[in-house]
Formats: structure tokens, sequence, C-alpha cells
């Protein structure tokens, strides 16, 4: 099985760099793709300057549709998805989120932080199903309908999906894994503005959808 690791970014600058540094020192990630979610700072600039593939969204579509773009780019069958600006990434962690996919124990599995920032602990030890960073079968992923309306829903939509497949998620602890927090990248009101937006697209995407059909998937 073959790996695609997919970090969706929108004005990261400031971390992609260490995010990609990180991805490539593992030898278990194959090839790495960044998706520029209609970014208007140096994300681009940043990323080109190494080995990866840069998908550049003119306009920003959200989360879900940057990570559809990501999957849309590559034919590889196992998706690693990591967060533009998470800080503290190890080979190490990545090697221990991509193996339960990638040795048959699970279709997916998904990383919580652990021994970093309190707050980013304390979020996803609440709420683990909303973690940006996570392994999955691409046919899992390319199943689950309407991601690229989702937004900031993607993760809650993907967990719900397989649940209802009967999928055994994994959770994985990352210790000493962390990220910027949006109020420290936009400043507390724009930051807690952005974070009310957030938390709206993950309510919708709990709302029952009557007009959509699941995808056939199978876990083997």
């Amino acid at each position: 099985m073959s790996v695609a690791a997919i970090v969706p970014a929108y004005n990261e600058e400031q971390t992609i760099g260490v995010v990609v540094q990180a991805l490539l020192s593992c030898p278990v990630i194959d090839e790495i793709i960044v998706v520029s979610d209609g970014s208007t700072d140096d994300t681009v600039y940043v990323a080109s300057a190494y080995p990866v593939k840069v998908v550049t969204l003119p306009q920003n579509v959200g989360k879900g549709g940057a990570m559809k773009a990501g999957s849309a780019n590559t034919s590889c069958n196992v998706l690693l998805f990591v967060d533009a600006d998470l800080v503290g990434l190890q080979r190490s962690h990545i090697e221990a989120l991509v193996e339960p996919v990638l040795s048959g124990k699970t279709a997916m599995s998904i990383g919580v932080f652990s021994e970093g920032r309190v707050s980013t602990d304390l979020a996803q030890k609440i709420a683990p199903s909303l973690s940006g960073q996570r392994a999955v079968r691409k046919d899992l992923f390319d199943a689950v309908p309407k991601l690229e309306d989702s937004r900031f829903g993607v993760e809650m939509a993907l967990t719900h999906y397989a649940e209802r497949h009967g999928v055994d998620i994994v959770r994985v602890t990352l210790p000493y894994v962390s990220q910027v927090t949006k109020e420290e990248k936009r400043g507390l009101i724009p930051g807690l503005q952005a974070r009310m937006e957030m938390y709206k697209d993950i309510v919708r995407s709990m709302l029952p959808d009557k007009k959509a059909h699941d995808e056939d998937y199978n876990e083997e």
C-alpha cells in the first residue's frame, strides 16, 4: 500500500515548512501534497521550496474541499491528513498514525494530542472526532458524500460515516504535539470570529441531510 500525506493550508506560511519537513523525514510517506486553499500569504512560496506537490486553489473552498482536492491529485490508496499549523510533529508520530491502516487493523486512525498545550490537549480529549490528524483508506474517504461542501465539518463527517459503516476507528496518542490557535494567528477578535464559524460548520455536519446518499463502501 502507498501513502500520500495531504496538508490542507490556508495562510500558513509560518508553520507549513516545519510540517512538510517532518513528513519528508518519514520513509513510509510516498507522496506529499500541500493544498493551498486560496491562501493570500506566502504559503505556496514556502511549500514550493520543498520536493512536494503543491495544489493551488484560486479561491477558499474550506477544509473539506481542500482535502477532496488533495485526494483527487493522488493515486495512493492510503491518505494521511495533517494540519498545516502543527507544532512538535515528528517522524514517530507520523509512523504511529499510519501503521494501523497500513497493517490492515483498521480503515481509519485518528491522532489525539497529549502532553502538549493544555488548551489543545483538552479540546481533543473532549472531542477526539474533530482531530485533523488522521490516516484513512482512500476508498473510504472518497465514498463520503458532500465532503467538498463540509468546510470545517469534514472531520465530524468522516468520523460519523466510518462509524455508520462499521469501521473500528483506532485512536493514536500524539505526545507533545499541539497547534497554533486561530486567536494566535489572527488576533483575539478575528480569531474568535473564525472559531465561531468553525463551530457552525461542525454543527451543520452533524445535522441529517435527506438529500445525501452514501456511496457504497465495505471494509475488507
